[in-house]
């Protein structure tokens, strides 16, 4: 279970002073037109920068876009130095950086929330920080928001999220833009994503970033949601991981068990790729502890701010360290378009809480958890590998479809005590090959992911 039970991801945070973000001062709009991803039901907006024209259509202060089988950004003349003091460790050194900034995004769906992804390298001496500003229906702007302070490795900065950022009509809750009070009728209407690329100064290495983009949402509150009908009988052949049987490892990382439920679902995905951290990857791991992977990915996921490995953008963008995956935080509408992924050979991540009463045969309640949705079976029930079990053999679950879809979609319920809490309404994490086949494509385009 990978987050602690918040009040919710969809209300204010406790107001406090607002982290000071690092990089160049807001760039100019830039107005262009936006291909988009809708998934079915209106309630989703998927939008992604991945083209060499897309890189060139945004605005760029000391970065350049390049071409080639995977196009990306990277730095080419910094525009500036700047002093970062690294908030988890009180080191303070001396960047370059360069930025990038994409032109303004019209959301198709209007948001309560939106959930930034990227997908880049960061090399030994550089890192990125992802920053989202937008426009209200009432025609207010938002301030900029740190989305995420991220690298690959762990040796400059500590990958961090940015608590306590507010303006008093929305607020960022670890990973996730929400608006305050979204019973109000405002939403978020458009945006614009900023990347800022750093390196060690006089270096001429570059971070390179091949995927940035975001997922803006307005699902409805609801308890429950309409059951979808069967139509798939398929199972891929994912492999299959515990976190329970790293209980008490590595407390820096959370202390392993049942808070290495995300990082554990990553794994399996990236493992059903075939990528693997290789052994010299891997060499810091107790040679004692079994699936030393699990570890790798643990401290890999890690978010310093928030304390733990269940940061979605984070998860996503460490499968996309491995050789030609991408990774991509959304929401889906059903089960019927999990059944247009595993068609197509895609498993999911998905996240869900529920009540030990509420999942015939899980045996917990949970507050927040991932599993991997690997296929269904011929009546249409829900297999999973669920890494809260016992050891590796025992991952593979078969949930009940109605029960499981419920509890997947669903933005509000009750907990233990009997309060109303949130849902996560359906969001997933999605790895696909950065090439991906003309079959993957197309089911990927159905559930709105381009």
């Amino acid at each position: 279970m990978s987050r602690a039970e918040q009040p919710s991801r969809r209300t204010v945070l406790a107001a406090a002073v607002a982290a000071a973000a690092v990089g160049a001062a807001s760039p100019p709009a830039a107005a262009a037109p936006a291909r988009r991803g809708k998934a079915p039901g209106g309630l989703v907006d998927n939008r992604a920068w991945t083209s060499y024209s897309d890189w060139r259509g945004g605005t760029a202060k000391g970065t350049r876009s390049v071409s080639g089988a995977r196009p990306g950004v990277v730095i080419a003349a910094p525009a500036g130095t700047t002093d970062y003091t690294d908030p988890h460790t009180g080191t303070t050194s001396t960047w370059e950086y360069a930025t990038w900034t994409s032109p303004v995004h019209k959301l198709a769906v209007p948001a309560t929330e939106a959930i930034a992804s990227w997908n880049a390298d960061t090399p030994a001496g550089t890192w990125l920080q992802v920053e989202l500003t937008g426009t209200y229906s009432d025609g207010t702007n938002t301030p900029w928001y740190v989305m995420g302070r991220w690298a690959a490795g762990d040796q400059d900065i500590k990958r961090t999220s940015l608590d306590d950022q507010s303006d008093g009509k929305s607020s960022i809750w670890t990973d996730t833009f929400s608006i305050d009070d979204a019973a109000s009728g405002l939403r978020l209407v458009s945006y614009r994503l900023r990347l800022t690329l750093y390196r060690t100064p006089g270096s001429r290495i570059t971070p390179v970033v091949w995927r940035l983009g975001a997922m803006g949402s307005d699902v409805p509150d609801r308890f429950t949601v309409p059951a979808s009908t069967p139509g798939l009988a398929q199972e891929l052949a994912v492999p299959r991981l515990s976190q329970e049987i790293h209980a008490g490892q590595y407390p820096e990382y959370d202390n392993g068990g049942e808070a290495w439920c995300s990082p554990t679902s990553s794994q399996m995905i990236i493992e059903y790729w075939g990528r693997r951290p290789t052994a010299e990857q891997l060499s810091w791991v107790d040679p004692a502890y079994a699936d030393p992977q699990v570890c790798h990915a643990a401290r890999f996921t890690y978010d310093y701010q928030y304390g733990g490995c269940g940061n979605w953008p984070f998860n996503a963008a460490y499968a996309s360290t491995y050789p030609d995956l991408q990774g991509v935080v959304t929401r889906l509408g059903s089960l019927t378009d999990l059944e247009t992924l595993i068609a197509a050979g895609i498993p999911a991540i998905t996240s869900q809480s529920f009540l030990k009463t509420e999942l015939t045969g899980a045996g917990y309640g949970t507050s927040g958890h991932l599993m991997t949705v690997i296929g269904f079976t011929a009546d249409g029930d829900v297999i999973a590998n669920d890494p809260a079990s016992p050891s590796d053999q025992a991952v593979r679950r078969v949930y009940k479809r109605r029960e499981w879809e419920n509890i997947w979609l669903r933005t509000k319920r009750y907990n233990a005590s009997g309060n109303v809490v949130s849902g996560t309404g359906g969001v997933c994490y999605l790895y696909f090959p950065a090439q991906p086949s003309a079959r993957q494509r197309k089911a990927l385009a159905a559930v709105g992911i381009r």
